[in-house]
């Protein structure tokens, strides 16, 4: 039985380790500890009911065990600061007054595509229309808008480069060619597109362009005519 529960508590430490580092993606709205005890309860309960060759007590023991270490780690996390940060992570800001913060995506396993889409669905479709953005330590999104972000969304934004590459589907549904993006770029004093961390258009020819490591711009350009969306 002491055996079980010590094993119980290892396969614990090993899937709350893994979830931290798989990053917020997998979290959704629980902390991580909580959904590991959500996934080994689960696993633990159905094993006796499947398998009668194992004792039903070695299922109700371990859930005991899982039960006693969810209040372990509860009392931690509400009563240790540091202990708080590591089981549960930080709130990570990955938009703030200078545009997207790369390396805050990259920390929780984020892309450029993925926060545009969190934007979205939490009602904003440009990116020069949000303040701040940050994931939350439970993996939901939250963003704060600019007073007037009602003014800026006129048209629905493409992505144009994503990290350094040309979203050639995007670039087809806008009707402009890539070489209307790369003379874009070079004008504004681009030389390669794989400084590029985001650039996005919109149908009325706003740009929103920030190069890898500097902050974001945004200007109009002049589309050839009859090109709109």
């Amino acid at each position: 039985m002491v055996l079980v529960m010590i094993r119980t508590a290892i396969v614990f430490v090993v899937l709350l380790v893994v979830m931290r580092l798989m990053g917020k993606r997998q979290i959704g709205e629980m902390q991580p500890f909580e959904l590991v005890i959500t996934l080994l309860i689960a696993e633990l309960a159905c094993i006796p009911m499947a398998d009668t060759s194992i004792p039903l007590l070695y299922g109700v023991v371990s859930v005991l065990a899982i039960f006693v270490l969810h209040e372990l780690v509860t009392l931690l996390d509400l009563k240790v600061k540091p202990v708080k940060g590591l089981l549960s992570g930080k709130p990570s800001v990955v938009i703030n007054r200078d545009g997207i913060d790369d390396y805050q995506l990259k920390r929780n396993n984020l892309d450029v595509s993925d926060l545009i889409e969190s934007l979205r669905a939490a009602g904003y479709f440009s990116l020069d229309c949000i303040d701040y953005a940050l994931y939350e330590s439970n993996g939901t999104f939250s963003a704060l808008p600019k007073a007037d972000y009602e003014a800026r969304q006129t048209s629905l934004p493409l992505v144009i480069v994503d990290n350094g590459k040309f979203d050639r589907k995007n670039i087809a549904l806008s009707g402009l060619g890539e070489e209307f993006f790369r003379t874009l770029l070079r004008e504004r004093g681009v030389k390669d597109v794989r400084r590029v961390l985001v650039l996005t258009a919109d149908g009325t020819g706003k740009m929103y362009l920030q190069e890898k490591g500097k902050k974001f711009t945004t200007f109009c350009a002049q589309y050839p005519q009859g090109t709109a969306w």
